[in-house]
């Protein structure tokens, strides 16, 4: 059967837009005129009238956590209250009200630069103020830091003689543990948290798909297996995926970036048949994730000279060279394409280091490895990624936030060459986008704003390096063409073309036209998964 629609306003992934398109068997059998599909769908086809709304490919999330929003949804929601201090531990107060019991109270999303009473991150001792009864765990929004209260230390057995981890750090106080554990050291507490059985892992994964197609996203490639790395194995989210593939409740195509932090999990996981490109259109395996260093705003990106702002500090490598070495260059001769977190420069240095040897020791034509957030880099870097041919998974979004701080973090002579996605596009490199969830809402429409204005959503900051900004073309090209770039899927998805699949989405306004700085506001309507409706407004 198959369905037309007309009168719209449609982004084939050139220019100039079309009207119309028809779909069969969920796929694009034509985009074109109204009288050309038309005749092509033939009398018997149903019609949709789009009423001259914008209709562009469906987005793809290149970079995100689908788990993790999913269990962000199940906890308190401490993004929404996060401009005080004491805003934050009412939100946990109110949620322990709600939620009684005796086990692990969580939320996610708060961040001590938006407190308005206090300039520092909250510690164990205001967490205590909400309750010393039941744990607590409270994660920044940006995933690298969080802070328990007194009886989730008392329950980890953490000590002013624990032994600080490799790629983290256990916070202390007048040599005293301060409730703030930072990258790897937050594995400590993860691992106290009973982790959720499989239809739990279902039913959280349900939530956050709806929540993806509210915003237009149809495809996510997601970082699940750290969400609960020792408590939760991999076999398990993956059965989870493929049953709700199997009874038609997967409505975001999967491209799973395989989180492992040793050679042999790797190694145990590939030989399983486990490689990039496994899978079906719905769910597959992508590539191997690692994550080489921290975040920006929790001072614990590695870069190569100390924080402008914190001297003492120049952040947390979280793998050696030796073992980003050793398991990208097994990924890389094993076939699997790589993709590595890299914010801070000497974090950059490391990983690019590395898949220089990998390729040496084993080229490779189209492998794809990429670098996750690209954010704070140096000319001599942008160049190297480019002769390399690697991928970049930015986050425009970020700018939002970072925009107030990244001078004052790394420097004047750092911040004028970071955060260069523009150059990198113009130099032929592939840069898709993404939302990094739950660090950030999947708001597609405002990372899209991000791009093309280089300023914050309120607009009141910026533009920062206003060179590097993408047109209204690229920034959606970065969520549609180049995400399916990302996961060589380029010759099923990306594009409104014939034999494409297809997933669309139906916005409230034309971003061509839109005032850029009111972009954020333009609604989705409607979003398409082969031709299925998955979301209406």
């Amino acid at each position: 059967m198959k369905t037309v629609y007309i009168n719209g306003a449609v982004y084939t992934g050139s220019l100039p837009l079309v009207e119309s398109f028809v779909v069969e068997d969920g796929r694009f059998l034509y985009a074109g005129s109204n009288a050309e599909a038309l005749a092509l769908a033939g009398a018997e086809a149903e019609q949709v009238d789009l009423e001259g709304h914008f209709v562009c490919y469906g987005f793809t999330d290149s970079h995100m956590h689908l788990l993790s929003l999913g269990s962000a949804l199940a906890a308190a929601e401490l993004a929404q209250h996060t401009g005080s201090l004491a805003d934050l531990l009412q939100c946990l107060k109110d949620f322990d009200r709600a939620h009684p019991g005796t086990g692990w109270i969580r939320g996610r999303g708060w961040n001590q630069d938006y407190f308005s009473d206090v300039a520092r991150m909250p510690d164990r001792h205001d967490l205590d103020q909400v309750t010393t009864a039941r744990p607590i765990c409270a994660i920044r929004a940006c995933g690298h830091c969080l802070v328990v209260n007194s009886r989730a230390l008392e329950l980890l057995g953490i000590t002013a003689d624990s032994p600080q981890p490799d790629g983290g750090r256990i916070g202390l106080e007048n040599g005293q543990p301060d409730g703030r554990f930072y990258d790897n050291a937050m594995q400590l507490v993860y691992d106290a948290i009973p982790a959720p059985n499989k239809e739990e892992v279902k039913d959280m994964l349900r939530h956050a798909c709806r929540m993806l197609n509210s915003y237009g996203v149809t495809s996510s490639q997601t970082d699940d297996y750290c969400v609960y790395p020792t408590t939760l194995p991999w076999e398990t989210v993956n059965e989870a995926y493929r049953e709700l593939e199997e009874s038609g409740e997967l409505t975001v195509r999967v491209y799973e970036q395989s989180n492992f932090t040793s050679l042999p999990a790797l190694r145990r996981f590939v030989e399983a048949g486990n490689v990039t490109g496994a899978g079906s259109d719905l769910f597959k395996i992508g590539p191997l994730k690692m994550l080489g260093d921290g975040a920006l705003g929790a001072r614990t990106a590695f870069l190569s000279r100390p924080y402008a702002d914190a001297p003492e500090t120049c952040g947390i490598p979280v793998f050696s060279q030796e073992t980003l070495d050793e398991m990208i260059g097994y990924a890389n001769r094993h076939g699997m394409q790589v993709a590595v977190h890299a914010i801070g420069d000497a974090c950059l240095d490391r990983v690019l280091s590395a898949y220089e040897k990998a390729l040496a020791d084993c080229p490779r034509q189209d492998h794809r490895h990429g670098i996750v957030h690209c954010q704070i880099t140096r000319p001599d870097q942008l160049e190297k990624i480019r002769a390399l041919g690697l991928h970049v998974y930015a986050q425009s979004i970020f700018l939002d936030y970072d925009i107030h701080i990244v001078e004052d973090r790394v420097g004047p002579e750092l911040a004028s060459t970071s955060y260069f996605w523009k150059s990198l596009l113009d130099a032929g490199v592939s840069v898709s986008n993404g939302r990094d969830c739950p660090v950030e809402l999947p708001d597609v429409m405002a990372g899209i704003q991000c791009a093309v204005t280089r300023q914050n959503l309120r607009g009141d900051l910026g533009p920062y390096l206003p060179g590097q900004a993408f047109s209204v073309q690229e920034a959606l090209d970065s969520y549609t063409i180049h995400g399916a770039e990302g996961s060589f899927e380029e010759d099923r998805k990306g594009r409104i073309a014939p034999g494409m699949l297809a997933d669309f989405v139906v916005l409230g306004a034309d971003p061509f036209t839109a005032d850029p700085h009111h972009i954020r506001e333009i609604p989705v309507l409607a979003s398409y998964l082969g031709g299925r409706q998955v979301f209406a407004k």
